[in-house]
């Protein structure tokens, strides 16, 4: 509380006006660390700041940005942590003081938009995540951060993340929480994608519908199914041993929800379930990414 104080009173000299304070000085930090979430139709509370316009426009609570009053907007409350969640809520890290001083300091300053030559210009296209033959973490990042840390980080509405599982960072992903949520190779089997579609209770995003976008469900999918690749582009390990379970219809002999498992002389068969019926599947995980049942039953 007595930082945020000393800072907040930093913050209103680094307010002052100063020729650096301007969108040029603070628009690359919403682009850093801010408009992987605040970007697109699912930007929370429709806060979008990959623009000026959208920066002024402010959120569905009203506006985030007073005109030459850092100390009234609650842009600069989230960013101290004065106001809950604080931003970004992938923090910690937050952002470095001399960052959210720049920023108050633009505000300070009137919060001016960009140079009169390219205030009209509309936000860049994102480039396509397929362009180059590989879907690599930060080009899914934006699905987790706009649909899921909102409950699902340290940092989020909950006490604890739900389950126990933060996903706000790669190795947070991969490292799951209660259970297993992702395995590379093989995204059917992958609760991630079992609970995006549906076929694993309860459905996510928990706030759904509207639910993600197929076109956001298929960049998942071919992210995990690619290795889910790490942003220099390396494969994740794939967790052999690590046990899952599901629990779904059968779509084939060996298969439930279209996720393949393997039977073999040690699997326990209850009740054999046949095509179409309900069933459960518990198992491991194999050095390939396939699933080796240990246990299945009619359920």
């Amino acid at each position: 509380m007595l930082r945020s104080f000393v800072l907040a009173a930093g913050l209103a000299t680094a307010a002052a006006p100063s020729s650096a304070a301007d969108w040029v000085t603070v628009s690359p930090i919403f682009e850093e660390r801010c408009i992987a979430c605040h970007s697109g139709e699912f930007a929370p509370l429709g806060l979008q700041l990959d623009s000026f316009g959208g920066l002024i426009a402010g959120s569905e609570n009203g506006p985030v940005v007073i005109p030459g009053d850092p100390g009234a907007s609650p842009l600069i409350h989230r960013l101290l942590g004065q106001a809950e969640p604080r931003m970004p809520l992938d923090g910690p890290p937050f952002l470095a003081d001399d960052q959210i001083a720049a920023i108050s300091a633009w505000i300070g300053n009137g919060a001016e938009g960009p140079a009169a030559d390219t205030a009209g210009a509309a936000p860049a296209e994102p480039a396509d995540p397929r362009e180059d033959g590989i879907i690599v973490y930060s080009e899914v990042a934006r699905i987790f951060g706009q649909r899921c840390i909102e409950c699902h980080s340290d940092n989020g509405k909950y006490d604890t993340p739900p389950e126990g599982l933060r996903l706000d960072s790669y190795q947070a992903i991969l490292s799951g929480g209660d259970r297993l949520v992702l395995i590379p190779g093989n995204a059917q089997a992958s609760e991630i994608i079992r609970r995006v579609e549906g076929l694993g209770s309860p459905r996510m995003p928990f706030d759904g519908p509207p639910w993600l976008t197929d076109a956001d469900i298929d960049l998942l999918r071919d992210w995990i199914e690619g290795g889910a690749l790490s942003d220099d582009g390396a494969p994740a390990p794939v967790p052999a041993g690590a046990r899952i379970r599901m629990r779904g219809i059968m779509t084939g002999p060996a298969q439930i929800d279209g996720a393949d498992f393997v039977i073999d002389g040690s699997t326990r068969i209850d009740d054999r379930p046949g095509v179409g019926q309900g069933a459960e599947v518990r198992g491991l995980v194999m050095p390939d990414g396939r699933i080796r049942a240990e246990r299945l039953r009619d359920r």
